[in-house]
């Protein structure tokens, strides 16, 4: 079954209702082109911190409840799509970077996120696991930006039978040794390389996710893309903000790309040793 699913690039500041007018009008646009899954970025309910050195009293996001209003709202929004989002999460106790899968029906699944990056951690408490889910377009898995950095945490998707992964980002562009040109940025580069390099090895359908313009001192590359199970990008906005918009027939690459070298069958755990540190 051949579907469209799509990847957004657009900024997310504190204002919850202008994200919401902003998300509702991403849905609209990607209803119209015959979308059924579309992540949006990290944070997009409540904007990504402004700053991640951890110092001095935090500009912090509006901390939501997965079973709150918010996510309600959200999925209100979403409807017959499979919507993926970030928010600024509140256990009551703690706070977390966390992604939800929702549609009109509810919510489908919940990602805090793992691995933090630079201050991150001064703001949040980190997750602890990465699980798939099943959704109307099949089954998959979420991840948030760091998170992609490391190849364990889109493998134990793929291992859980994620064929679909959709990863939100806040990335930045470097901060030193940057480049006025988002296209020649180091970061950038290492954004898109991840990318590529998640979805080959896994042999997925990848769906990348970012902010845009800028926020506190971050200025984010932009690079929302879908690629395929052999890595080739599919659609992508480029170093603009926009929607990546691609018609895939998720099954059929699956299978085409694991004809002959199935990456996940013709693993050798035994021969790899002990992978996780003390």
């Amino acid at each position: 079954m051949t579907i469209s699913v799509a990847a957004v690039a657009a900024p997310f500041g504190r204002d919850l209702e202008a994200s919401f007018a902003l998300i509702a009008d991403l849905v609209e646009r990607a209803r119209a082109q015959g979308v059924r899954l579309l992540a949006l970025p990290e944070a997009a309910l409540g904007g990504y911190l402004a700053d991640l050195s951890g110092e001095g009293a935090p500009d912090l996001p509006p901390a939501l409840d997965v079973d709150g209003p918010e996510v309600a709202r959200l999925a209100a929004i979403a409807g017959d799509l499979v919507v993926t989002a970030g928010l600024c999460e509140s256990d009551g106790a703690r706070r977390y970077n966390t992604a939800v899968a929702v549609t009109g029906d509810g919510v489908l699944g919940v990602h805090r996120k793992v691995h933090q990056p630079l201050g991150e951690h001064h703001s949040y408490a980190a997750g602890d696991g990465f699980r798939a889910f099943d959704s109307p377009i099949g089954r998959m898995g979420m991840m948030i930006c760091y998170d992609k950095a490391f190849p364990e945490a889109a493998r134990t998707l793929a291992m859980d039978g994620a064929e679909v992964i959709a990863c939100m980002s806040a990335w930045p562009a470097a901060r030193t040794q940057s480049s006025p040109d988002l296209a020649e940025d180091r970061w950038t580069r290492r954004f898109d390389l991840f990318d590529q390099a998640r979805a080959l090895e896994n042999q997925v359908v990848w769906l990348s996710a970012n902010q845009s313009g800028t926020f506190g001192q971050l200025r984010f590359v932009c690079s929302a893309k879908v690629v395929g199970p052999g890595g080739e990008v599919l659609a992508t906005t480029g170093v603009e903000p926009g929607m990546a918009v691609a018609r895939v027939d998720v099954r059929e690459l699956l299978d085409g790309a694991r004809r002959s070298m199935a990456h996940l069958r013709d693993r050798r755990p035994d021969s790899y040793g002990v992978l996780a540190g003390v």
